[in-house]
This record gives C-alpha cells, sequence and structure tokens, in this order.
C-alpha cells in the first residue's frame, strides 16, 4: 500500500486575510475557493507539488460542535494553540527575511533546535502556528 498527504485542514476566521497570506507572502497557489452557506473554504498548495494541499476553513462549520466547543475552538486560536502547519524550505533565511517584512507576526527567528533541524516559526492572520524547517 501506498499512501501521500493530499489535503490537511487548518481553520481560518478570516478568509480574505488568510488567502493573502498562503497566496500571497508564502505564493502558493489557490485551487479552489467554495463559499456556502455564508461560509469559505480556501484550498491553497504549493505549486510545485499539485497534489497536495492545504484547504483554509471555517472552524464553525464543521459537523456536531456545541456553542461550548466553538468558543472552545475560537479561544485557543486566539492563543495560537489550536492548530499548527510544517513546511519546509531550502533558504531559510531568505523566507524568514520575505515573512517578517510582510508583517506576519514572528514567534521564533532562524534557530538551531536541539533536536537536529533549523527552523522559524509565524502565526497565520488566524494564529496558526506556522514552522518552516530548513531542507538541505
Amino acid at each position: 500500500m501506498e499512501l501521500t498527504i493530499h489535503s490537511s485542514f487548518l481553520p481560518h476566521n478570516d478568509p480574505d486575510a488568510s488567502l493573502a497570506f498562503y497566496r500571497d507572502t508564502l505564493g502558493f497557489e489557490v485551487r479552489n475557493d467554495v463559499a456556502y452557506g455564508g461560509m469559505r473554504w480556501i484550498t491553497v498548495g504549493p505549486r510545485n507539488q499539485p497534489g497536495t494541499s492545504i484547504v483554509l476553513h471555517p472552524p464553525g462549520a464543521t459537523p456536531g460542535l456545541n456553542d461550548d466547543e466553538r468558543r472552545t475552538i475560537a479561544e485557543m486560536m486566539a492563543k495560537g494553540t489550536y492548530a499548527m502547519i510544517i513546511l519546509a524550505s531550502a533558504d531559510l533565511d531568505a523566507t524568514f527575511e520575505r515573512l517578517q517584512a510582510s508583517g506576519a507576526e514572528v514567534i521564533q527567528e532562524p534557530t538551531h533546535q536541539p533536536y537536529g533541524v533549523r527552523d522559524c516559526a509565524f502565526r497565520d492572520p488566524a494564529g496558526n502556528h506556522v514552522r518552516i524547517n530548513e531542507v538541505r
């Protein structure tokens, strides 16, 4: 059996701000942009990886959530503790500079981690933790 990663989901609370971050700042292509019931799902991904996507979704649209759970999700998103994604770059310093210049919230500057990677971290407009590993 051979599996690949097709899609991963990250919540958003402002589709236009998330679109600007993932498309304009990170350079991902928009693969789908669907509005339904006053909500919006946006699928983005790296141009050189057409089979791998991130779906930016409204967290309140998850079936079966009650109001307390929606409030908890909103609180965790505001603190940056709800969702995370790890990306990779061959030029971490240039990527960091580009993101920092865009005004993205820096969590951590490029650092050699004790577990063997060099990475940096930001928060996207929804508060999601975005780590970027250096790949050589």
